[in-house]
C-alpha cells in the first residue's frame, strides 16, 4: 500500500494511505454482489410473482426497452448516487473501508462523482475493467482515468489514527458553542483547518489565520463576533467538536 501525500490549497501537507488495487477489485466485486441481488429480487417480484414477463411477451419493442431500462437505472447508476450519498463510497467500499477523495484533501462533489462514473463506462466495460486496473498500476497515486479526470484518489480508511483523534479538541462539560453554523464543515475540512490553523500559528503567520478565517465565513456563513482571528479559529474548531460530539 503506498502513501499518497496532498498538498492542501492551504499548502498543508497530508499523508494518506492509498487503497491497494487488491481492495479495489475486492469493493468492486461486492458492489457486484449487491447488484446481482438487486437483479434477482426485482426479477422475482416483478417477473415471478407479478407476472409482469406476460406483459412484455405481447408488449411492442419500445415498451419492453423502457420497462428493462427503469428497472435497469439502479444498477447503471449505482456508483455514482453511492458515492454522491455516501460521500465518496459505495457499500463496497464502505466494507473494505477505502473512500474517494480529492486531492486538496476535500471532499469530492457530485460533479467529481460524475467525471469518475462517465470514466468508468469506458474503464470497467470495456475490458471487464482491465483498462482501469492498467491506470492504477502505473500511476504514482494510484488513480484511475476517471480520478485522474475529477482530481480524485481513493484512499484506504484502515489507519490506526481514527481522523477524529486528529480533530479533537479539549472542551468543558459547561461550554457553550458560539457559532451553530460549523456543522456544515465535513471532518475532512475540521481536519485541514486544525492542521493549518496549528501550522500557521506556529510559524507566526497571521496573514494565513487571516486567510482561513475568510474561508471558513464565505464556507459556512458565519458572522464573527471577534476580532482576534486567533480566537476565532479556536472557537471554531471547539464548536465544532462540541456539535459533532453530541449529534
Amino acid at each position: 500500500m503506498s502513501e499518497l501525500s496532498i498538498t492542501t490549497t492551504q499548502n498543508v501537507n497530508i499523508n494518506f494511505q492509498a487503497a491497494s488495487v487488491g481492495d479495489r477489485i475486492v469493493a468492486q466485486l461486492l458492489d457486484l454482489l449487491i447488484k446481482a441481488a438487486y437483479i434477482i429480487v426485482v426479477y422475482y417480484i416483478f417477473f415471478y410473482l407479478i407476472g409482469l414477463n406476460e406483459y412484455m411477451d405481447s408488449a411492442d419493442t419500445w415498451s419492453v426497452m423502457a420497462i428493462v431500462m427503469m428497472f435497469g437505472l439502479p444498477v447503471i447508476f449505482y456508483s455514482l448516487l453511492q458515492e454522491s450519498l455516501m460521500e465518496g463510497q459505495t457499500f463496497g467500499k464502505k466494507i473494505m473501508k477505502i473512500k474517494v477523495i480529492k486531492l486538496d484533501g476535500y471532499q469530492a462533489g457530485f460533479g467529481d462523482y460524475l467525471m469518475r462514473w462517465l470514466f468508468r463506462l469506458i474503464e470497467i466495460s470495456i475490458g471487464s475493467g482491465i483498462i482501469g486496473l492498467i491506470a492504477i498500476s502505473l500511476s504514482s497515486k494510484n488513480q484511475r482515468l476517471g480520478d485522474m479526470a475529477a482530481g480524485t484518489a481513493v484512499i484506504s480508511l484502515k489507519n490506526n489514527i481514527n481522523i477524529n483523534h486528529t480533530i479533537l479538541q479539549e472542551i468543558d462539560d459547561d461550554y457553550v458553542p458560539t457559532y451553530p453554523l460549523v456543522i456544515k464543515l465535513s471532518d475532512n475540512d475540521a481536519r485541514i483547518i486544525k492542521e493549518t490553523f496549528e501550522s500557521a500559528l506556529k510559524a507566526k503567520d497571521f496573514r494565513l489565520i487571516f486567510k482561513l478565517r475568510q474561508k471558513i465565513e464565505s464556507v459556512t456563513g458565519i458572522k464573527s463576533q471577534s476580532d482576534n482571528d486567533t480566537d476565532f479559529m479556536r472557537t471554531v474548531l471547539k464548536d465544532y467538536n462540541y456539535y459533532t460530539r453530541n449529534m
